[in-house]
């Protein structure tokens, strides 16, 4: 892959050319290394923002539910955001901050979509690409996919489809709560992003990796 996409227009060429990719799929080993990574911004921040706003991310790598690798770095949003266009927004600094991981994981959480995208490759595929590692993108909300919840169990999933293509899956973690929406990435197919996310849950809502990503993007803003 070239360098990170600097504008619009670069962004979209470089979306409808991973569009079309078709890489080997990823297969888990028996024991493998799951990260999450995240980006905080200024507390009171709101709206689509701009480009210079004070950004913090982190990652984390777990194994066997423990964490035993971390990563975090300060800097700034690349752009504001625009549906579609995440990836200009946060992109580099997810790319560096992944970068920074050791050990390197097996597959990457990212809060962002895959397929679920006007041009069929969002931020968690774009970045997974960047980094030749197998991504799964988990958010709370669909971007354009649409598709009935699923029923109020533990692990119960349900399609969310664009046209006829199923682009992600409804996922509901704990009964009684919104369920969450899973996005394959790079190198990982529906079935398995599923998969993966469910052994991450950890008896919560959100995926371990994400959450302690989460607080350790928070830590990193705290000690600023």
């Amino acid at each position: 892959m070239p360098d990170w996409p600097t504008d619009p227009a670069q962004l979209v060429s470089a979306q409808r050319l991973l569009a079309l990719e078709t890489p080997a799929a990823w297969t888990p080993p028996a024991d493998y290394l799951v990260a999450g990574c995240w980006v905080c911004f200024s507390r009171g921040l709101s709206g689509p923002g701009r480009a210079g706003d004070p950004a913090w991310g982190a990652a984390v790598v777990l194994a066997g539910g423990h964490v035993v690798g971390r990563s975090s770095v300060a800097g700034v949003a690349t752009a504001p955001y625009a549906p579609g266009m995440l990836a200009l927004r946060l992109g580099p600094l997810l790319n560096d901050v992944v970068r920074r991981l050791t050990p390197r994981p097996d597959v990457l959480l990212v809060d962002a979509t895959g397929r679920d995208h006007p041009r069929r490759a969002g931020l968690a595929l774009h970045l997974g690409a960047m980094q030749s590692l197998p991504t799964v993108g988990v958010t709370h909300r669909p971007l354009l996919a649409t598709g009935t919840w699923p029923a109020d169990e533990a692990g119960a999933t349900a399609a969310l489809i664009i046209d006829t293509d199923p682009v992600a899956s409804w996922l509901r973690s704990k009964r009684g709560t919104r369920p969450l929406v899973v996005h394959p990435g790079w190198r990982v197919d529906l079935d398995i992003a599923v998969q993966v996310v469910r052994d991450s849950l950890a008896g919560r809502r959100t995926p371990e990796p994400l959450r302690l990503a989460r607080q350790s993007a928070r830590r990193a803003r705290a000690e600023q």
